[in-house]
């Protein structure tokens, strides 16, 4: 989501199968009971054990250890029909109040956006199982799946404290698979966006971030939202503009939800559609709001975008033309009608 060249840091979301580095951790209790009930059942069904394991754990440097057990890589499970296996009740699990919870487990990274694969900026619970408690002012469902042992979960909480950032709801230590009493904002899973809008009126929200930091434009940032809720990172801008749930959807998204945009030609192009980079990695991925062409030639184009080093920015661009990065796909809002 950063400016499409060869210093742009990262679109900070992913939609694929993620892989996180992890250590062994002793479990809670509640976990505990679940094994044990669980494994047998399991057995029977033919599901093997590791398909119920790893997620967000990580190292300082290298491969961490516990207990004389090297760190693996796990692949994550995102198959909303997988088998799991979730507790109801409150079995031995301490249930926390208002915006206060326990943890369980060691070495959980904290992220910097709601997505796995986004940059690490902490971690809880880094020398002892459960020794930090954490405080999140809200949640967001990704809708990616997200599995450690028995529990599995889609949300990713925003904490402020330990550590400010995004930790996946799998380590904290209650049964829900998401935050009691804790807002939920729209995430990664299936926005949608505000029905109607003019492509005049999205231009006009696009301009507001190159003034409303007294003045000037709003810096970048994956870890960050503006003062109105929205991620200031590209995808998170486009959002904006169009008005789609904070914090915002990804790129990803932004091309691939039908719900949001559709698939045009280059010729199609008008003010308030899309050009969005939606392959590779978070090192990749940007998206951009065109305005108008420059010329008759359609040479290139002057466009709205968020992008690294900078901010907000509204200049010339040749992404997807002919001479330009052909990653680029031109997509059409639906919420315009036509």
């Amino acid at each position: 989501m950063y400016e499409h060249s060869s210093t742009h840091p990262a679109d900070t979301t992913s939609p694929a199968d993620r892989t996180a580095p992890m250590t062994r951790h002793p479990q809670s209790p509640f976990r505990r009971t679940v094994w044990r009930t669980a494994l047998p059942a399991v057995a029977a069904a033919g599901i093997s054990v590791a398909g119920f394991t790893g997620f967000a754990h990580g190292s300082d440097v290298g491969s961490a250890t516990t207990g004389g057990h090297f760190a693996t890589a796990t692949e994550l499970s995102h198959d909303s029909s997988a088998r799991t296996v979730r507790a109801t009740g409150t079995g031995s699990v301490r249930q926390a109040a208002a915006a206060d919870f326990p943890t369980w487990g060691t070495r959980w990274v904290v992220h910097a956006t709601a997505d796995a694969g986004s940059p690490a900026v902490g971690m809880i619970n880094k020398t002892a199982p459960g020794q930090d408690r954490i405080t999140a002012d809200y949640q967001v469902d990704t809708g990616l799946k997200v599995c450690e042992g028995s529990s599995c979960s889609t949300f990713m909480a925003h904490l402020t404290g330990p550590v400010s950032g995004f930790l996946s709801v799998v380590a904290v230590d209650i049964p829900q698979d998401r935050l009691p009493g804790v807002p939920v904002q729209g995430g990664g899973g299936q926005p949608q966006p505000q029905p109607g809008g003019s492509r005049e009126e999205m231009l006009n929200r696009a301009a507001t971030w190159l003034t409303a930091n007294n003045g000037a434009q709003v810096p970048y940032s994956q870890a960050k939202v503006w003062k109105d809720g929205y991620r200031q990172d590209c995808s998170g801008y486009v959002s904006m503009a169009l008005g789609l749930p904070t914090p915002g959807t990804n790129t990803v998204g932004l091309a691939t939800n039908r719900g949001i945009t559709r698939p045009i030609s280059v010729g199609e192009l008008k003010p308030g559609d899309l050009l969005i980079d939606a392959s590779g990695d978070n090192n990749t991925r940007h998206v951009v709001i065109f305005e108008k062409w420059n010329n008759d030639a359609h040479s290139s184009y002057t466009a709205y975008e968020q992008r690294g080093d900078h901010g907000t920015d509204h200049r010339t661009l040749t992404y997807g033309l002919p001479g330009g990065d052909a990653e680029f796909k031109p997509y059409r809002p639906v919420k315009f009608g036509d």
